[in-house]
């Protein structure tokens, strides 16, 4: 095919991982592709601020930019780093099937949760989640790529454990590397609702790009796009902008959503969950929409309106 889909990426481990895939399937249809590791913010020319192109997402600026600019055709997120409100003119084109949503605790051999421990994580859901079933425990900061926070867990001796999204543990090779390379163990977090979206991968492209959007049509996995969608819309519709503990899991088993979301005050005391199974029939066209909405909003009325509002106090302060 003539059409060259230039593929914009980040250039950690886990990103070229994502776009090589993207990349590899595209190519499988037919399609001839650029992989093009983006520069930083910084690097590129700016006409106009972010926010008159409605940039917004801390680990999405730079490629968001490059799509926004032309420099690239499509790119390459973990949907759940992806605002819930994507830049002006730009569409989600596909989303990959899913891969595990689960968070895993990865700890040292000195790991006893009956005890007082140090958990490090960046993730104010995982950090809500935890200190829910351990409140005696101490919650630390912990920030970077995959491989860099693997390595500040190791070399950190105070800390005993940091929570990760089992996918992209598993997607470079790291989960069945983490005994041999560093002594780690780990375990399946399965009482914890993972971030919308987390396990997904989304192609993002400009919503006029019509040859591009034909093609990214092929790599969609439509059950994973209506349960992400569902998890996403559940998300804006609680977080209102604000950064906030929110969980959101919905998965189809045979004919049916089984729809898990929750919402926790930062120091865990506080949880708010909702719960529902419902036909997939009953969520066709925007239905699946308004069902997360639906779902949002029972938490809004049960006490979230007010939870929101102490987390944004809080985290202002």
């Amino acid at each position: 095919m003539s059409l060259k889909i230039k593929i914009g990426t980040r250039d950690s481990q886990l990103a070229m991982w994502q776009a090589t895939t993207v990349q590899s399937q595209l190519q499988a249809l037919g399609y001839n592709t650029e992989l093009l590791p983006v520069k930083s913010q910084g690097d590129l020319n700016l006409t106009e601020p972010l926010y008159e192109m409605g940039i917004t997402g801390i680990f999405t600026k730079t490629l968001d930019v490059s799509l926004v600019k032309g420099v690239i055709d499509i790119a390459v997120h973990s949907l759940k780093d992806v605002p819930t409100q994507l830049p002006k003119g730009m569409v989600q084109a596909a989303v990959l099937e899913r891969a595990s949503q689960k968070d895993i605790i990865v700890y040292k051999s000195n790991f006893n949760p009956d005890e007082v421990m140090t958990i490090a994580t960046g993730s104010l859901r995982r950090k809500a989640q935890w200190l829910d079933m351990y409140g005696h425990h101490n919650v630390v900061d912990l920030r970077g790529n995959v491989n860099s926070r693997l390595s500040k867990l190791h070399a950190n001796k105070e800390w005993n454990a940091a929570i990760f999204a089992k996918a992209g543990l598993d997607r470079i090779g790291l989960l069945s590397q983490l005994k041999g390379n560093y002594g780690f163990e780990y375990s399946d977090l399965d009482s914890f609702i993972p971030a919308p979206a987390q396990g997904a991968m989304m192609v993002a492209a400009m919503g006029n790009n019509t040859a591009v959007l034909e093609a990214m049509a092929h790599l969609n996995h439509a059950p994973t796009q209506l349960c992400v969608d569902i998890e996403r819309k559940f998300l804006r519709e609680l977080e209102g902008g604000c950064t906030a503990p929110i969980g959101a899991i919905a998965q189809i088993y045979e004919d049916t959503l089984h729809f898990k979301g929750c919402l926790l005050s930062i120091d865990g005391k506080e949880r708010l969950e909702v719960q529902k199974r419902v036909p997939l029939l009953e969520l066709q066209d925007d239905r699946g929409l308004a069902f997360a909405q639906s779902q949002a909003q029972k938490i809004l009325t049960q006490g979230g309106k007010a939870l929101m509002a102490s987390i944004k106090e809080e985290l202002d302060k």
